[in-house]
């Protein structure tokens, strides 16, 4: 098996099993034995397990947030675009399997041991606000928006976890339109 079949392995394993289990409770054998890959072979594409859980992350994110995009481009206007993000994350929520946010997990595991994982949840957060504040702009709302949406998207992805149902999620989309229409001109 080439370099680049075995770093896909690795990558699809450490992400099912570290979303699944959390990632201190993964070692590495575990994704040597579920990855088929030689535990030597791991580590000469992943020297350590940090390096393993930052490249599971920046995958992770890039996948992540091109399902969103794709997802919110389908939307009509620019102001149903933003409601499309709370009909993703919706979505995403009630899959079999979820646990939150891969990022806000690694980081309540490891960001204050690991600057790693601390960037790479910053990095993800940074994205995602961005990606808000475009929205945001197209809908041609005022700025402070994007950090409202942001904060009612955040908060549902955390619910949702926490509470085993998607249905924080659907609260905080319903709280997103109230904020929109309260900026709609008298």
């Amino acid at each position: 098996m080439d370099d680049e079949v075995a770093r896909v392995r690795l990558l699809d394993t450490a992400e099912e099993l570290f979303y699944a289990r959390g990632i201190q409770a993964v070692g590495m054998d575990a994704i040597r034995d579920a990855s088929g890959v030689p535990l030597k072979r791991l580590y000469q594409l992943f020297p350590g397990k940090e390096q393993l859980v930052e490249a599971y992350l920046e995958r992770r994110d890039l996948s992540w947030r091109g399902r969103l995009a794709s997802y919110v481009q389908r939307g009509g206007d620019p102001r149903q675009r933003i409601l499309a993000v709370f009909d993703w994350l919706h979505e995403w929520a009630s899959e079999p399997g979820f646990r939150g946010c891969a990022w806000i997990n690694g980081y309540g595991e490891l960001g204050s041991v690991s600057p790693a994982v601390a960037t790479q949840a910053r990095r993800h957060k940074d994205a995602f606000l961005a990606y808000l504040r475009s929205l945001v702009a197209a809908a041609d709302l005022p700025d402070p928006m994007a950090d409202y949406l942001y904060l009612l998207a955040e908060g549902a992805m955390v619910a949702a976890a926490i509470f085993q149902t998607p249905q924080p999620v659907l609260h905080a989309r319903s709280a997103a339109e109230q904020l929109m229409a309260a900026q709609m001109p008298a």
